[in-house]
């Protein structure tokens, strides 16, 4: 079944879509031309209630609220051309230097002042889903060659949202994709830290003061924070001090689908399993979530209200050395997969 159609909005004089996807089990997820979007996704629970579970707005003007502009959170974004932060907002490729926005202290952060997340893209209706492309220009946000890139999203009756990216650039650049949706699978009735965390991942990425990634990757074994065993979010957040911002490091780089997370509420008895093709994941409980910010309908969102499971290339990726598939050739294609797949 082809999504419906409507128009969510007008920027800079071009019309702004909005995409509707649903299945037969009733979910619902609502995607936007800007930025290839994910504004809604409605899901029932275990007692047949369905609800709002992800961070986003009913209208285009949300996106553009003050409290949103300084917040600054990406709500369901499609974020490019590279996701996380890029070290003293820089990189070399080639023996050639090239300086990005400094949008994050120092640093460069999810592909700068105007990522992909914050373009019109172009969308065609497809078989049960949506297809994005946007052009991307060389030297657009200080990184090198033309890109064409696509984003597709389709929604099938197993309950799963397939996310496919793919990308050709015409010179040797960085490239990492991903999606920025919050979750709250007890529907925005409490934080998640009710929420139980499975991440199957050995590492973590070391991070420095600035949030940037250093190279060094260390063991999470025996600490608070190796979710290979399902734990309690609120339980980690008490035991660590602090929500988490961490870059999960799997153990298997093949770049073949594989199961890598599962999040579950008890409350609600949703949960989802997210499976990818990308080496490692971000895990972000919304920590600098702003608590002014609501769904016009008041829907409230706001510090550890909203879970992010970003899967994509290591973080500062073009500053490491050996950073798995960091950099797209020119005349290659990147290609990505994650899969959401919801329960109850």
């Amino acid at each position: 079944m082809k999504p419906t159609i409507s128009k969510f909005g007008e920027l800079e004089g071009a019309d702004v879509k909005l995409f509707t996807l649903s299945n037969s089990n009733g979910i619902t997820v609502k995607i936007t031309s800007y930025g290839a979007t994910i504004t809604s996704i409605n899901c029932p629970d275990k007692n047949g209630n369905t609800s709002e579970i992800v961070c986003g707005f009913n209208t285009l003007e949300g996106y553009f609220g003050e409290a949103y502009k300084n917040n600054s959170p990406y709500f369901g974004g499609t974020v490019g051309r590279y996701c996380s932060q890029i070290k003293d907002a820089k990189f070399s490729l080639d023996g050639d230097i090239f300086n990005l926005a400094e949008n994050c202290g120092p640093n460069n952060l999810h592909g700068g002042v105007v990522g992909f997340d914050k373009h019109i893209w172009k969308g065609t209706a497809i078989e049960n889903g949506v297809a994005f492309s946007l052009y991307s220009k060389s030297m657009e946000e200080g990184f090198p060659g033309n890109v064409e890139v696509t984003v597709t999203y389709t929604l099938n009756d197993a309950n799963e949202l397939k996310i496919q990216y793919e990308a050709k650039p015409d010179e040797d650049t960085p490239l990492a994709l991903t999606n920025h949706t919050y979750f709250n699978l007890n529907g925005f009735n409490s934080t998640v830290e009710c929420h139980t965390a499975k991440v199957n991942a050995s590492k973590k990425q070391v991070w420095d003061e600035t949030g940037a990634a250093t190279g060094e990757i260390i063991s999470v074994e025996g600490k608070a924070d190796d979710l290979r065993e399902a734990k309690k979010i609120g339980d980690v957040h008490k035991a660590m001090g602090d929500g988490f911002e961490h870059f999960y490091v799997f153990d298997d780089q093949s770049f073949q689908l594989q199961e890598v997370a599962e999040v579950a509420c008890p409350v609600s008895g949703r949960s989802l399993k997210v499976s990818s093709t990308e080496p490692g994941t971000l895990l972000y409980t919304g920590k600098y979530t702003s608590d002014d910010l609501k769904r016009e309908d008041g829907l409230q969102y706001g510090k550890y209200r909203g879970f992010c499971i970003e899967t994509h290339r290591y973080p500062n990726g073009p500053n490491i050395e050996n950073s798995p598939k960091s950099i797209t050739k020119g005349g290659e294609t990147f290609e990505s997969t994650t899969i959401f797949k919801l329960s109850w």
